[in-house]
């Protein structure tokens, strides 16, 4: 088994007897997936961006927890602790952990995305977002103008929402 399995199951059981936030964090790991490879990332950013894809969300329970609430500024805020602690017993290189820590500290600011793995976290989650948040055909419009930058991202929202130019 490897990393991002052993990750994966880690945030399962993270995550366990939520249901709904496993199925959030799994889709978005298949979109970025999918777009990572689209988009020809290199092998050491493509792992980067399935780790952040998977453990995005971490900040969620103790948001929760502490808060009584989970926006994304907290999500941000909380997150990193989390994902840190899922990463590490993984072995995984200290740059790596630090860059993950970063995307999962970010996903939720859209300005400044200094890098693939980054644009293409946003993206995935946008995608599952506006999917389960049922947003408007003038939503979904509206994100693919603001937020996608990457062609595969944008033709995906495009052809998953049935957009036309």
């Amino acid at each position: 088994m490897d990393i991002t399995d052993r990750l994966f199951l880690a945030t399962v059981e993270f995550f366990a007897g939520d249901a709904r936030r496993i199925q959030h964090f799994t889709k978005v790991h298949a979109f970025a997936r999918l777009l990572g490879h689209e988009e020809g990332l290199d092998e050491r950013t493509q792992f980067i961006l399935e780790c952040a894809a998977i453990v995005h969300d971490t900040g969620i329970r103790p948001a929760e927890a502490k808060y009584g609430k989970n926006n994304g500024a907290l999500q941000e805020q909380e997150g990193p602790a989390c994902a840190r602690r899922l990463l590490e017993p993984l072995v995984v290189e200290p740059d790596i952990v630090e860059r993950v820590c970063y995307l999962v500290g970010h996903h939720h600011t859209y300005a400044n995305m200094d890098g693939a793995d980054y644009q293409i976290l946003v993206e995935a989650d946008f995608l599952v977002n506006l999917h389960e948040d049922h947003e408007s055909e003038k939503a979904v419009r509206a994100a693919l103008d603001r937020i996608f930058r990457t062609k595969s991202g944008r033709n995906l929202c495009r052809t998953m929402f049935g957009l036309r130019d």
